[in-house]
């Protein structure tokens, strides 16, 4: 398989820019593009670190519920999900404009130390933040 690097997660939304101030304000990214598609109709790419998002306008309503808890149970994506240094604090950061879902959850039994809460972005998209997550050092082997 030749070279392969995660890109971007893209989101369509029915106003943009109130996602665009949500995901600077909070989670720390900056436009690192924006592609003007005639009028006032634009993709902006956003970027934390080596993490973008992709965001589009929505040209129709969605035919499903919004989301809960930590995300859909139906087949599709569930969460976007984001390390931070400090649960805690984000969300105190974030305060009233953190509309939590689900949490914050412990899961020491798993990982000590690692918390996760599930918020709702302006769109109503599902976001993990999540703490003092590590990966296995040997994980068993897909079967």
């Amino acid at each position: 398989m030749s070279y392969l690097k995660f890109a971007h997660v893209g989101i369509t939304c029915r106003d943009p820019i109130k996602v665009e101030k949500f995901y600077t304000k909070y989670l720390g990214f900056k436009r690192a593009l924006v592609i003007p598609l005639g009028g006032t109709e634009q993709i902006v790419m956003l970027k934390s670190d080596e993490a973008y998002v992709e965001l589009f306008s929505a040209k129709e309503e969605s035919p499903v519920p919004p989301p809960e808890n930590d995300g859909p149970q139906y087949p599709g994506l569930r969460h976007i999900a984001f390390h931070v240094d400090n649960l805690d604090a984000t969300l105190a950061e974030i305060g009233n404009n953190a509309k939590v879902t689900l949490g914050p959850l412990a899961f020491d039994e798993v990982i000590p130390g690692w918390r996760a809460v599930w918020i709702a972005d302006p769109e109503g998209n599902i976001i993990e933040l999540s703490q003092g997550y590590q990966d296995e050092e040997i994980p068993p082997a897909l079967v």
